[in-house]
């Protein structure tokens, strides 16, 4: 079965420009000949950070996120700035939030978190060799550092405690990449 699924872009409009992201209209073309209309969030898309010790613990951060009214605990992670490396924003994200440097980070992948609707790609990683350092957080960013052992963050997103889409996927990954 090989069935046509592509869909043809008739018109766009920009309905919203934000910081940190844009809202498109736009009209499509399906497959059958109808049309209908898509809303795509246009975002510059982010990387994720697994920052594993030498003594399998990882460095999380805890921080409030306004949309759930809650705070979540989740791997280090940000948005790429404009043209920056996906590596780069993976570095500068680990050493802005947790104050680690790393001597490698090996890259775990990418994810579309939300595929239905945002353009948003997050490129994982996971970095070890890590070196202490001071935190240098972004002025409106307000968040705690939490080193937990790796296994009990493996069973917290099995018991439901850790809801974050790119810090499940990162964990399960390297669980996965460790174990063979």
């Amino acid at each position: 079965m090989n069935t046509n699924t592509t869909e043809k872009t008739i018109s766009s409009e920009t309905v919203y420009n934000g910081r940190i992201l844009n809202l498109i209209k736009d009209q499509v073309e399906l497959p059958n000949g109808n049309s209908a209309d898509r809303e795509v969030v246009e975002h510059s898309g982010g990387v994720c950070v697994l920052p594993l010790t030498d003594c399998d613990m990882v460095v999380m951060v805890k921080q409030f996120r306004y949309p759930f009214k809650e705070p979540l605990l989740e791997l280090p992670a940000g948005k790429r700035e404009h043209g920056e490396e996906p590596l780069e924003c993976g570095k500068r994200e680990l050493l802005e939030e947790t104050g680690y440097t790393a001597k490698k980070l090996d890259y775990l992948g990418k994810m579309y978190p939300t595929p239905a609707y945002c353009t948003e790609v997050i490129h994982m990683y996971l970095a070890r060799g890590l070196c202490e350092g001071e935190t240098n957080l972004d002025q409106d960013e307000f968040l705690d550092v939490v080193k937990l052992p790796f296994d009990k963050v493996i069973d917290m997103i099995f018991r439901n405690e850790i809801s974050d889409a790119k810090t499940q996927l990162a964990m399960l990954k390297t669980k996965i990449l460790l174990n063979n």
